[in-house]
């Protein structure tokens, strides 16, 4: 080995061995590696997640937390309520992307997730954007025109924190010569409902997470006036879950759910 890799590899470090850079730097990929042909030698274990006993860690951005982890919790718990989900923040993406690589995690599910060339990305479903309002102030079919939606007070959510711009949206009113105004701007999604409800504001949310507060908030879904583009919500693990036939039967149960949101 230490030919092959033109390095000593080990060390002798008092009464031990101390590895290289070049021995950690390696370690990864070699460990990676002996785990496929592990699970490719061993005997094939039918797994039955009925009786299975197993925790899986991801982490979910606000979204997910609202609109796939309910789901996704009903189904483990009618069909594999031994396997215990523990749900992370995902706050910082390449955080988490380190984390889920060195198996601190075994999943992320959430929007604008950066692109990563070691893991692997599962397009779940496509999300596009509304408008909320005071119900007492909208009609449910309301299309707002493009004057009212600069011109009305705006709720924002922002998880970084400050005041969000320069945004998508803030883009395409600057190429008809409108901006908006930024009256609230809050760090949890789940406020902005409730902070519209009986007042003027307005807010643009993704319609799942708005369609789930109109029952809970007194406010009304409204179609804004401009195309915004839709973005994708997507599930991204790790290859280790191909030998791991708890984590594929999981990873099969977030796309099972996300399949009842396609419609």
């Amino acid at each position: 080995m230490r030919a092959l890799f033109a390095d000593e590899l080990f060390l002798r470090a008092g009464a031990g061995m101390q590895p290289t850079e070049r021995a950690l730097a390696l370690a990864g990929p070699i460990g990676e590696a002996l785990q496929q042909i592990r699970g490719a030698l061993a005997p094939d274990r039918s797994f039955d997640p009925a009786t299975a006993r197993r925790r899986v860690t991801i982490a979910a951005t606000d979204y997910g937390d609202l609109v796939l982890v309910p789901e996704l919790t009903r189904l483990l718990r009618a069909e594999a309520p031994g396997i215990d989900l523990a749900v992370r923040p995902l706050t910082d993406a390449t955080v988490a992307l380190a984390k889920l690589e060195r198996g601190e995690l075994d999943a992320l599910i959430g929007g604008h997730l950066p692109e990563t060339p070691r893991c692997v990305r599962h397009r779940l479903f496509e999300e596009r954007f509304v408008c909320i309002r005071d119900a007492a102030r909208a009609k449910r079919t309301e299309r707002l025109s493009l004057d009212d939606y600069a011109t009305l007070p705006h709720a924002l959510f922002s998880a970084a924190g400050g005041d969000g711009l320069p945004s998508v949206i803030d883009a395409l009113l600057a190429r008809h010569g409108l901006k908006r105004r930024l009256a609230v701007t809050l760090a949890h999604v789940v406020a902005v409902p409730f902070a519209v409800a009986g007042t003027d504001l307005i807010a643009t949310l993704s319609e799942r997470v708005a369609r789930r507060f109109t029952h809970l908030a007194e406010i009304a879904v409204v179609m804004p006036p401009i195309e915004i583009p839709a973005f994708a919500i997507d599930l991204i693990h790790t290859s280790r879950a191909a030998q791991d036939p708890a984590l594929r039967w999981f990873l099969d149960a977030v796309d099972r759910c996300a399949g009842h949101l396609r419609h």
